[in-house]
């Protein structure tokens, strides 16, 4: 009965056993199941990420800042090429934050303040005053400018060679300065006296002014400079350079840009033609012009920012960039009320 009650224990103690082992087994399995599902979970999760990361349209966005010196035709055309770029490239992917500081160098810092604190992708700083609030804002957002015509005087850089470095870089409205001196030579070649207009508040347009001053002085003429600081002064300035010159040069300027009509009034009835630095100031108030696209200098930035964002150029390499025709142009109205018979090569400015 013994050895018989020995067997039994022996043969109930293996069926324990024998269960116990299944039920391990089991557990293991099931475990390693859970693990495999999650780590398919996690690598289908980090895949859909990097795609969504490379492919804006796929969940990527940016916003982009823009500011805008003041409000006129060769800015506004610069700013809607920018944005037409940009939204080619990125569609509802971007969105801009676009505000104008209405000619005032301090609303520009404020501007770029509220973009910093918005922590935006990129800032378009839209003339040489929102480039200088820009760069002084932030070094760490990149900076593109544009309606700029000198980076190394706008951002008092010694030495300048194409390229500033840091967070900044953009496109240069500048035009050949010897041709547009050569222009007013060609239309007004037996006049003595050239009267240059600009805003002393503007570096870009005192760089201009004397420059094409030298290139004047060499051809024989007598050069003398009409410094306004601002819209309140511009019309006394205006009257004093059209009673003491023979005709005017106004380089590209955006005070006086957005004040033609002011200019206009006065120089057209005292019979003083004037040359102007880009289209905009032409049309309202000039006889010709050595101009280039400003929409196309929008774009030409927009591309370059959307290089940028998506990660294939580094800001602190790309050179200026500079618009790569200019174009004779002349409004025909002016013209034909001061008598000025235009050359067959120049391209007639049309009314809006």
């Amino acid at each position: 009965m013994k050895k018989i009650l020995a067997l039994v224990m022996a043969m109930t103690m293996a069926v324990g056993l024998t269960a116990c082992g299944g039920n391990s087994a089991s557990d293991s399995t099931a475990d390693t199941s859970a693990e495999e599902s999650t780590a398919a979970e996690d690598t289908a999760e980090d895949t859909a990420s990097a795609e969504d990361a490379e492919t804006p349209s796929a969940g990527g966005s940016y916003t982009v800042g823009i500011c805008q010196l003041v409000q006129h035709e060769a800015l506004d055309a610069a700013t809607q090429g920018f944005k037409d770029a940009l939204t080619e490239a990125f569609g509802d992917a971007v969105t801009f934050e676009e505000q104008n500081a209405q000619g005032d160098s301090n609303t520009c810092s404020t501007i770029i303040n509220s973009f910093v604190s918005d922590d935006v992708d990129l800032i378009l700083a839209n003339a040489t005053a929102a480039l200088q609030a820009a760069a002084a804002g932030t070094n760490e957002i990149p900076i593109l400018g544009t309606s700029v015509t000198e980076y190394g005087v706008a951002l008092d850089i010694d030495d300048f060679d194409g390229t500033v470095g840091g967070n900044i870089s953009g496109t240069s409205d500048l035009a050949p300065l010897d041709q547009q001196a050569a222009m007013l030579n060609e239309l007004f070649p037996d006049a003595s006296n050239v009267g240059l207009l600009y805003c002393s508040a503007e570096a870009n347009s005192q760089y201009q002014v004397d420059t094409v001053q030298g290139y004047l002085e060499d051809m024989g003429y007598t050069c003398t400079q009409y410094s306004f600081s601002d819209s309140n002064d511009l019309s006394s300035v205006a009257t004093t350079a059209a009673n003491e010159s023979d005709v005017i040069y106004i380089p590209t300027d955006n005070t006086a840009a957005a004040n033609t009509e002011i200019i206009n009034n006065i120089c057209q009835p005292a019979g003083v033609p004037i040359i102007a630095g880009e289209e905009g100031i032409c049309s309202g108030c000039g006889v010709a012009t050595l101009s280039i696209s400003y929409y196309d200098l929008g774009v030409a930035t927009g591309e370059m920012a959307v290089r940028i964002l998506s990660g294939e150029e580094n800001i602190s390499d790309m050179p200026i960039e500079y618009a790569p025709q200019f174009t004779k142009k002349y409004n025909p109205t002016i013209a034909e009320a001061l008598g000025v018979t235009i050359p067959d090569d120049y391209v007639a400015i049309e009314a809006e």
